[in-house]
């Protein structure tokens, strides 16, 4: 049974605690106990609360034998019992909040972010948070508090990020599911590489509230707060747990008939340049979808060339309060970022080379502020493209990234292999992160599914077929080394 408990969805445990079928305590302790094996080569969660979550399962446990007794198991709330983990950036009351800044060491956060709250009201039990890049702003979850991030595929290779921590323990069998937050690939990334799936949703369906990097401005309908699992069968309840009184918003997953889908894929792919397995991964899906019965079309919108500028001139015309810099250094003056590269070069540095860099980046849109408006206009215009494309039917399948998982580092080489992610931040439309099984290496392969705005239930219903016909997340057997 202990196997059955690091296997099975967070939806079907909840079952089984409700049904008498297992307990609480004996679902936390499998996860728990897997934790243990795993995270001293991983290390993903990064700070622990398990002396709490035992003593929430066991009250877990009782409420459940009242409400037997009672006859209101119905009343009791959707997850009770069933565990899961945090990003670390996100506010969750008596844990670190550093999002990977050295000057943040110490804090400790009085209250729960909404998202956070409401997975704990729906009975879920936190087991602790996870690691993050530095000020969630890059693809390899390092930083100088925590340290680096390892995949339990292969520990010598990337997990992403910056929701890393987060892809790589609930990969790892640890964690049924994750909460994490993407805005420009920070829940797709980490779920491809480690081979799980993670939505990004529209924007208004999840509150961002409650994170550091606090977003601000039009960056809201850029960010996404959303989950990370194992299991196909966890998005649609646990959406619907983040949206709260927003749930509406998200049309029922079963309302879909897959044999009536379009599925789009671009004639090529110009954003990136995937190699091989990619390819394969895509144009499985593709067949999948379209061996139920969905019709498949080919694309081509020339304005995906230019996914970097359109990604990052979204971002830079968001009328965010405060840049990188600001959090990082106090100042956005290049100076500081410069000097921070000569402290760099010495080892003498609090931050990490990719994010100094991007200090240093980020402001260079407003030196060329036409150009930047013009990117921001091809941006939009890219958007009603698609979404004309895709219609009411339609979603996109597209490789995620390049390559499967990099070595740790080598995602500096080149830097912006991530934009076929960003792209669609910058577009504000869900996304759902599919995976395709494991390469010919044992590395998690996978797709993205895009659906036009508002759409979330298309994405979330060809992850579902995907899952079933490809099989989903694989338990990593090559793990890891104590």
């Amino acid at each position: 049974m202990s196997d059955q408990l690091l296997l099975a969805s967070a939806t079907q445990l909840a079952q089984w605690i409700r049904d008498g079928k297992t307990t609480s305590v004996a679902v936390v302790e499998a996860h728990i106990a897997r934790m243990r094996q795993v995270n001293p080569a991983i290390n993903a969660v990064v700070s622990k609360r398990i002396a709490d979550a035992r003593v929430e399962a066991a009250e877990a446990d009782r409420q459940i034998a009242a409400a037997t007794k009672a006859g209101t198991l119905a009343d009791l709330p959707p997850l009770l019992g069933v565990p899961c983990t945090i990003k670390e950036s996100f506010h969750f009351h008596g844990m670190p909040n550093t999002a990977g800044l050295v000057s943040r060491i110490g804090r400790r956060i009085a209250e729960d972010a909404p998202a956070v709250a409401r997975l704990r009201a729906a009975g879920a039990i936190p087991l602790g948070v996870t690691n993050t890049s530095e000020v969630c702003m890059w693809m390899e979850s390092y930083n100088h508090v925590y340290g680096l991030t390892s995949n339990p595929y292969d520990t010598s290779r990337t997990v992403g990020g910056s929701s890393g921590g987060e892809g790589a323990i609930v990969a790892s069998g640890a964690s049924p599911f994750g909460l994490g937050s993407d805005v420009g690939g920070s829940i797709r990334m980490p779920a491809f590489f480690n081979g799980v799936f993670g939505h990004k949703c529209s924007p208004g369906l999840v509150p961002n509230e409650g994170q550091f990097p606090p977003p601000s401005g039009q960056i809201d309908r850029h960010l996404s707060t959303g989950p990370l699992c194992r299991r196909a069968s966890d998005l649609e309840p646990l959406l619907r747990i983040l949206a709260g009184d927003r749930a509406d918003k998200l049309a029922p997953v079963s309302s879909v008939d897959v044999s009536k889908m379009r599925v789009l894929q671009f004639v090529r792919e110009l954003a990136i340049t995937p190699d091989q397995d990619q390819l394969r991964a895509r144009d499985m899906a593709v067949a999948a979808l379209v061996k139920a019965g969905a019709k498949v079309e080919a694309i081509n919108l020339p304005l995906m060339a230019q996914a970097r500028d359109l990604w990052t001139a979204m971002l830079a015309t968001a009328d965010s309060d405060k840049t990188f810099a600001d959090h990082m250094f106090g100042s956005r003056k290049p100076m500081v970022a410069i000097r921070e590269l000569g402290r760099l070069a010495i080892r003498r540095s609090d931050h990490t080379f990719p994010l100094v860099l991007l200090s240093l980046l980020e402001r260079l849109p407003e030196l060329t502020p036409k150009r930047t408006m013009r990117l921001r206009n091809d941006a939009l215009t890219l958007k009603c493209q698609l979404e004309d494309l895709l219609g009411d039917d339609g979603v996109l399948i597209t490789p995620t990234y390049p390559t499967v998982a990099p070595k740790h580092y080598m995602a500096m080489l080149p830097p912006f292999n991530f934009v076929n992610c960003a792209i669609y931040n910058a577009l504000s439309l869900p996304v759902t992160a599919v995976p395709t099984g494991l390469n010919g290496g044992g590395l998690p392969t996978g797709v993205q599914v895009v659906a036009r705005e508002g759409y979330d239930h298309l994405t979330l219903a060809a992850a579902l077929h995907l899952e079933h016909a490809l099989g989903g997340w694989a338990y990593p057997m090559v793990t890891t080394q104590d």
